[in-house]
This record gives C-alpha cells, structure tokens and sequence, in this order.
C-alpha cells in the first residue's frame, strides 16, 4: 500500500514526466520534477561541455551562449552555437538566450567565410525534436561551410515538387494563425 505524501512513477521514464501524485503529494512532486530535471541537465552532454566536465572545443562564449565545434562535423569548420542555459526543445528557450542565438550564428557564419577554410556557403539548420533529427536535446544552432560537391544535402518528400493550391496554405495559415493567437 502506498502512503500519502509519495509520487509514483506510472508511465514512462522521468524525462517524460508522466507522474502521479496523491493529494498530499503535491509538494513532493513538484522537488520530485525538480531534481528529475536537474538530472536531466547533469546527463545533457553540452551541459557537461559548458561544465567543463566533457572536453569541447570552444570558438565563443557569453552569458547567454556559446559556440563550438561539432565533433561529427558535416564539413570542417561545422560549429554548434547553444544557449548556456538548457532548453531542450525550441519552445523551451528563454527570450535572452532565443535573442542572442542568431546574432552568434552569424558571426560564426562570418568567420567561416573568413577563416580560410573551403566555404562556397554556409548552412545554418535546427532540428527540433526527434522528428526533426534532433539527436542531442538541448536547443542547437549547426552552423557549417558549404561547397559545391561536399556530398551534404536535403532530400525532399516525393510532392515536394508539386505546389498546394492556395485554399490549403490559406486553410494551414489560419490554423497557425490561431495557433499563434492572432
């Protein structure tokens, strides 16, 4: 028999966040969410780079962000510019760190092309959520040079080609429109 005052665990793992709680247990579960999130951050691999605890390989850091290179690098020069603060998806970042992330994309972007490495280009690319192919869930910008022949590149789906008539971009602006309250 559980006693009062205890979260239990129902569904899922913590990162999911499915718990339930008795009436009394409030509390309990609202410190519980706490340290589950704190332990979330603790084995968040660019948390332990800005930690210091894992090795990187920093190119910028301020209060808000920082920048270093990937270690999976889609070409030389592939850098990764993160909030310092974790934020695992997009909607979870805070207005500082959202306002400062592009700024430091571009100046990265711009030493790229400065840097003498091979640059024709520059991709700059966020992936938000696994669906999107995001692999390390901490908000991350990729910022990386691009050139004819790298062998990098986007496949499009098999309609891709084919442009929706105008009544289904009408009808998918107004549901993102009332999405976005306005």
């Amino acid at each position: 028999m559980r006693r009062p005052g205890r979260a239990r665990k129902c569904r899922g793992q913590v990162a999911e966040g499915w718990w339930l709680l008795s009436w009394r247990g409030i509390l309990t579960g609202i410190v519980f969410i706490r340290y589950a999130s704190e332990a979330l951050m603790a084995g968040c691999i660019f948390c332990r780079i800005l930690s210091g605890e894992m090795p990187g390989t920093l190119v910028y850091r301020d209060e808000h962000c920082a920048a270093f290179m990937d270690i999976q690098p889609v070409n030389p020069g592939h850098v990764l510019v993160i909030p310092t603060r974790h934020a695992a998806q997009l909607a979870d970042l805070d207005p500082e760190s959202s306002v400062r992330l592009f700024p430091v994309a571009q100046r990265v972007a711009a030493a790229l092309r400065a840097s003498g490495l091979r640059c024709e280009g520059v991709n700059i690319f966020l992936a938000d959520g696994a669906a999107a192919m995001q692999e390390v869930f901490h908000v991350h910008l990729h910022v990386f040079p691009r050139y004819r022949g790298d062998g990098f590149g986007l496949r499009f789906g098999p309609h891709y080609q084919e442009p929706p008539p105008r009544a289904e971009l009408e009808e998918v602006a107004t549901r993102i429109r009332a999405a976005l309250g306005g």
